[in-house]
């Protein structure tokens, strides 16, 4: 059993979020069970309100679950103290967010270098990592600039060169191109495609129809159950 769940990043058991609504229970997952290898792309889909968020939320360790375990790389992610909760987010589990979560009053270029510097790592090494990023993501034009004066395009490749520059292992974003016109949602997938070869885990939640088919496959959400639907061939 251990061998085989070494190939897994995630392991989902029995998982379950309820809400509480004035004085009503809200059952938003029912008991998902599902599994990550590493090296996966692969697109969350369902209507809105379906869950998808919540899900991330909960493997972000932002929410805990009503019931039910999280496995990262075989370790138990619930009940977890708060020290640890940290450590496995500076340097496992990375989110981009729709809004995308930029510092408004940091460059791009130190926005770029936060979750190192969080790290305690050496900052001149750090400055040229971050260059080297944001030139990945076609914005050596823009290190000086504030968020306020990128568009929302550019916003959205500085938060995902901010995860790539923390080399976690797993990626979540939730609806990453939400926000985008089609040309730029398709260049923000091209960046998971480098970071699937680079054998990182990307979970990313979509309406969007196309991409999400370009997917290893698809985990569908609907009325609180998850099913695996195959992407691309």
């Amino acid at each position: 059993m251990h061998l085989n769940m070494n190939k897994y990043i995630l392991n989902i058991k029995n998982l379950s979020k309820n809400f509480y609504y004035q004085n009503r229970q809200v059952k938003v997952l029912k008991n998902l069970n599902f599994s990550i290898k590493k090296g996966e792309l692969i697109a969350l889909t369902g209507p809105s309100g379906s869950g998808k968020s919540t899900l991330l939320h909960l493997i972000a360790l932002m929410e805990k679950p009503s019931t039910g375990k999280i496995f990262f790389s075989d370790k138990n992610l619930i009940n977890l103290n708060s020290r640890e909760v940290n450590k496995i987010r500076k340097y496992n589990i990375s989110l981009i967010f729709q809004n995308n979560n930029l510092i408004s009053d940091l460059s791009v270029i130190e926005n770029v270098m936060l979750p190192l510097l969080i790290r305690n790592e050496n900052k001149n090494k750090i400055y040229e990592k971050s260059k080297k990023i944001l030139s990945l993501v076609n914005l050596s034009n823009r290190l000086d600039f504030f968020p306020g004066d990128l568009s929302g395009g550019e916003q959205q490749r500085v938060a995902i060169a901010r995860s790539l520059i923390a080399e976690t292992d797993l990626i979540l974003a939730d609806e990453p191109t939400g926000n985008l016109d089609f040309k730029t949602s398709k260049e923000i997938f091209n960046y998971f495609l480098k970071l699937k070869r680079m054998n990182k885990t990307i979970l990313f939640a979509t309406h969007n129809r196309e991409l999400a088919n370009k997917a290893d496959y698809k985990l569908s959400i609907s009325n609180g159950n998850i099913k695996r639907v195959n992407g691309k061939k």
